[in-house]
């Protein structure tokens, strides 16, 4: 198993505050992004690549005002976005990290050794959509109650197709320098971490955190999830 960190999730309760936050926090405005029917939810994008991240990228989401997943309404969304404690801090907090997705060159494969550890990481699913640069395809793992795992710090798992969307993003001048996890399990996601093959990133045994340090126009900025 080879694992790469591929982007990081910034939750928010609307699109439209979560580029506020992106503006005022990193001081760039994001790219564009696209919906997810399947979801129902929409997000923005921003090329946040460097040498020890080479093709990293930014994901704001927010749940799609009047869009109903179609994935059924027995199947939550992703990232635990119909989480009301996850929305509540939203609301109380505003947006913030809260997870993160590796990219795998074989989704099933490494889901079924995650299995092997007794570890759901969900469903792999499907996924494309039309962008100015070319259609986008790619696979993703997504359980039935759309759970993030060990707060986040378990990263979903993302197979691109032919293309990746940040070859066709422009340079936004923010750049990740270091991405840090903590849990209070923290052996138990280290054998998790391990057995997909995630490297550059750290681990520590403590209170659950998601600690990215991005290089901005603003200077230094460090991001926390704060076990959410």
């Amino acid at each position: 198993m080879n694992a790469r960190v591929d982007h990081l999730v910034i939750a928010a309760r609307s699109l439209d505050e979560g580029v506020r936050w992106c503006e005022a926090t990193l001081g760039v405005t994001p790219g564009p992004g696209g919906a997810h029917p399947l979801m129902g939810t929409h997000n923005r994008l921003m090329k946040i690549a460097s040498a020890a991240f080479p093709r990293a990228y930014l994901e704001i989401i927010a749940i799609a005002p009047g869009a109903k997943p179609t994935r059924g309404s027995t199947k939550h969304r992703w990232f635990d976005l119909d989480d009301a404690h996850l929305q509540a801090t939203l609301a109380r907090g505003g947006p913030r990290l809260v997870h993160f997705v590796a990219e795998v060159p074989d989704a099933h494969a490494t889901v079924h050794a995650l299995g092997r550890t007794r570890l759901d990481r969900g469903h792999v699913i499907e996924a494309s959509r039309d962008t100015a640069a070319g259609r986008l395809s790619w696979q993703i793992t997504v359980r039935d109650d759309g759970q993030r795992l060990f707060y986040g710090a378990l990263p979903t798992l993302i197979q691109w197709g032919p293309v990746h969307p940040s070859d066709s993003m422009a340079d936004s001048g923010v750049a990740l320098r270091s991405l840090d996890l903590a849990h209070p399990r923290a052996p138990d996601l280290d054998v998790a971490l391990r057995t997909i093959g995630l490297s550059g990133v750290s681990l520590a045994n403590g209170a659950p955190d998601l600690h990215a340090v991005l290089e901005t126009p603003r200077g230094t900025v460090s991001l926390h999830s704060g076990g959410i």
